[in-house]
């Protein structure tokens, strides 16, 4: 909640005012996302990021709260539980924040009953939740009492923590963006995974602006290369600062899509109102802010408080967005936390009826990656490519070829990888085999059918290399050239077919140059 001390906290362990604005200074308050660090032994790292305590700047809170490993949850002893300090706390539970620590402020101001009396409070406050059974250390940024034990209890859970994939594809939300004289443009924050060092060439996602990272710092000091969990500030070249916004996400190019249509996995809050089908809400993930419309995939009637359901955002401008990220949701009027979630997928067909839309959810809610290529693989006719399929789930390069020689897929290398659902393999090689044949049926005179028209009868939309391997599967054709007939095919004539052939021929070989008569 505002004014319950977390500048000044930040300030008395790290020694870092991360109050930058004038007006923050003038006013006394934190408006916008402010960033500090600190080293403790024996080999540990800690990135704050401070966020604003103000009903008013929920959006720039929200903005950094993505990606954090731990929260350091402030509750000022004098006032103990506020509005803004149970809206923060749920976008924490909304965000799946595994663990934490609670500090208990301002503890020089009040007697030690009422200290003892807030911790009550708070323990009875988080029951239940992430932070059931966490440290609440009473502390003091004036006199410094307790500063000692918020580090140990930072670095007992710092230790746990899980360390982020490395080896995925590069992603970092921008929280900040400014301009620095004798380095142009430089991009702030987070990396939610992968890695980037310099010289690599990147994409703004959704404007689709590529640069190249000039330099890298993380927590002021130069670095060739950052990992995922950093706190990082990218020095761009061939973009203008006014290109670079807070909510755009800097990634890997010509990886990704955004996304306008996002399916999840929602819960709503027990504090919310039922949630409308087509309500309009404020959808927040990593640092962007996006006006949405709901859009209920399970039974028409309000998702109910405390509940969960399958929904669909309609987003009103892209977003870059993979399964298995988290989001936030916050109503118009009143403006309230009421929700987050889980994606599922993106930029799925909306052509499906709602009923069978929450079916496919429920296939992808908890499902493995390779469960996952399998079903978008199954859905289309002509199979999918390596970058489609990237672009859909952020899977691995490595991970799709492996699954393509699984036995789910057929799949081809030459000139791009290429998976199609073996079922719908199978399918395509007999209906091939039965075109052929009643080809031959209909033409028996003729050697067999062309290659193209073939592929326009039975498979159309299939690629022409993912037709040319399919077709030398099937044991039962031969193809000769551009032609395609049954191994057993041979043209044949009847008696009176072949004396009329010999007659023919006769008549041209006696004529010579000459015309012969009808």
């Amino acid at each position: 909640h505002i004014d319950h001390g977390k500048t000044a906290l930040v300030r008395a362990l790290t020694g870092i005012d991360t109050d930058r604005l004038e007006e923050e200074k003038r006013r006394g308050i934190s408006i916008d996302l402010g960033f500090a660090h600190l080293e403790l032994p024996p080999d540990i790292r800690l990135a704050f990021v401070d966020v604003p305590g103000h009903e008013r700047f929920i959006k720039n809170m929200l903005a950094g709260a993505g990606g954090i490993d731990l929260v350091l949850f402030v509750i000022a002893a004098d006032e103990s539980i506020k509005p803004q300090t149970r809206e923060h706390f749920d976008i924490c539970r909304m965000l799946r924040i595994p663990a934490g620590v609670v500090a208990l402020t301002k503890v020089d101001v009040v007697d030690p009953d009422i200290v003892e009396l807030a911790r009550l409070e708070v323990e009875e406050f988080v029951r239940g939740s992430f932070l059931e059974g966490a440290e609440v250390v009473p502390v003091s940024a004036v006199t410094r009492e307790g500063l000692d034990q918020i580090k140990q209890a930072l670095s007992r859970l710092a230790a746990k923590v899980r360390v982020k994939d490395t080896s995925r594809w590069f992603r970092m939300p921008v929280d900040r963006s400014f301009s620095m004289r004798g380095f142009g443009t430089v991009a702030t924050g987070t990396l939610l995974s992968g890695a980037v060092s310099t010289e690599h060439e990147v994409e703004l996602y959704p404007a689709g602006k590529r640069a190249r990272i000039r330099g890298i710092q993380v927590h002021g000091a130069a670095v060739r290369t950052a990992v995922a969990g950093q706190r990082t500030a990218l020095n761009l070249s061939g973009v203008e600062v006014s290109e670079v916004a807070r909510g755009m996400t800097i990634a890997e190019c010509g990886r990704f899509e955004a996304a306008r249509v996002i399916d999840a996995r929602l819960e709503l809050l027990a504090s919310a109102r039922p949630l409308e089908h087509g309500s309009p809400v404020h959808f927040h993930a990593g640092t962007a802010e996006i006006e949405a419309q709901v859009r209920l995939l399970e039974p028409t009637a309000p998702l109910e408080p405390g509940r969960s359901g399958y929904v669909r955002f309609v987003l009103r401008e892209p977003l870059l967005m993979l399964p298995g990220d988290r989001f936030v949701i916050r109503m118009f009027s009143p403006v309230a936390t009421i929700g987050g979630g889980l994606v599922l997928d993106i930029n799925a067909s909306t052509r499906t009826r709602r009923a069978a839309a929450a079916q496919r959810l429920k296939r992808l809610d908890g499902a493995t990656m390779a469960d996952r290529v399998a079903l978008l693989v199954s859905e289309s006719p002509c199979g999918l490519g390596e970058a489609e399929l990237i672009a859909r789930t952020g899977a691995m390069s490595e991970e799709l070829r492996a699954m393509a020689h699984s036995g789910s897929f057929f799949a081809i290398a030459e000139p791009q990888w290429l998976l199609l659902d073996r079922r719908r393999a199978d399918e395509i090689g007999k209906r091939l085999h039965e075109t052929v044949r009643a080809f031959h049926q209909e033409k028996p005179l003729t050697p067999g059918i062309a290659k193209e028209d073939l592929r326009a009868r039975v498979a159309a939309g299939l690629a022409p290399a993912l037709f040319d391997a399919l077709l030398r599967t099937v044991k039962t054709l031969l193809v000769e050239g551009e032609t395609v007939r049954l191994a057993s095919h041979k043209v044949a004539f009847r008696a009176d077919e072949e004396q009329a052939l010999s007659k023919i021929e006769g008549a041209f070989a006696a004529a010579g140059l000459a015309v012969p008569s009808t």
